[in-house]
């Protein structure tokens, strides 16, 4: 792909080529993203697609619980909580849950009773923090913050400190820059790179070498699901929702509706499906399930 705003890391991910300065990412995210509604976030959500966002939830749960080889509830720290779903989840199931976010803006607004659990400000100092005083978490959930943060290696490298021995890493990411995303703008589908979105994502990834920056920082990759490739809707000029912004809403709600239905045939076969779509390439989203090398 050639586009100057991007360049290739040493480790096959796009970066931004030009980075906003820690204080100006600090001050985004504390101030506009969540208040503006930025990204998935939303101030309300209809039933269905909070039942779709626990869900999804449910099924990454499932995997986690296969690597943790049947142990129980442990302890569980979410990197970039956003609205607190996961972490309301997970408390509900008997897990101890820590949060970590630039504001508490999306917890208040959604999970207002796990705002003890939640700690706002620079992420990366409480970090660090937990990292001197010996911390180790059972689960350390990451979704969608690695493609936010200015050096995704660094975050990587970091956590392999806070997650116990036998403990399991999630990290979602958008799935940016697939060979699919790039023959849609070459064939015309859609007349720009859509995906591209500074100063929010500042790292973009494909399986492949989210696969490959994971082993390079000291874990082993597991797993790799995809979920449900609204891109799709890109190849049809009646559902094609970035030459025509209107048709978006449509093409999400067929996306719940899709997740939903799905996922009454259990989270195995879900699973299944979805890591055979994100060996392909497809899929909006990749989640990851690490361990320590």
């Amino acid at each position: 792909m050639n586009d100057s705003r991007l360049r290739r890391h040493r480790l096959g991910f796009l970066e931004a080529a030009e980075k906003p300065t820690p204080e100006e990412l600090q001050r985004y995210y504390a101030e506009q993203y969540y208040q503006a509604e930025r990204g998935n976030y939303r101030k309300s959500y209809p039933q269905a697609e909070r039942d779709y966002l626990n869900l999804k939830i449910a099924q990454k749960a499932a995997l986690v619980m296969e690597l943790r080889a049947g142990q129980g509830p442990g302890t569980m720290l979410d990197v970039g909580c956003g609205e607190g779903f996961a972490l309301a989840w997970f408390q509900e199931r008997g897990w101890q849950v820590e949060g970590l976010d630039h504001s508490v803006a999306g917890v208040e607004s959604m999970h207002p009773g796990m705002l003890p659990h939640v700690e706002a400000g620079d992420v990366f100092e409480r970090l660090r923090q937990r990292i001197t005083e010996g911390r180790r978490f059972d689960l350390v959930w990451l979704t969608h913050v690695l493609e936010h943060v200015l050096d995704p290696v660094a975050l990587l490298t970091d956590l392999r400190s806070l997650v116990s021995p036998a403990g399991v890493l999630v990290v979602t990411v958008p799935n940016d820059g697939s060979a699919y995303q790039e023959s849609l703008f070459r064939q015309g589908e859609i007349q720009e790179r859509f995906w591209i979105a500074l100063p929010d994502h500042l790292a973009y990834f494909t399986l492949e070498n989210l696969r490959q920056t994971a082993e390079a920082t000291g874990w082993s990759c597991r797993d790799i699901v995809g979920d449900f490739p609204i891109d799709f809707f890109l190849m049809h000029e009646g559902s094609n929702y970035v030459k025509d912004r209107s048709k978006g809403p449509a093409a999400h709600r067929a996306r719940i509706g899709f997740e939903l239905l799905l996922g009454e045939f259990g989270h195995e076969r879900v699973n299944e499906f979805y890591r055979a779509l994100a060996h392909v390439g497809l899929g909006r989203s990749l989640t990851a399930f690490l361990t320590p090398a």
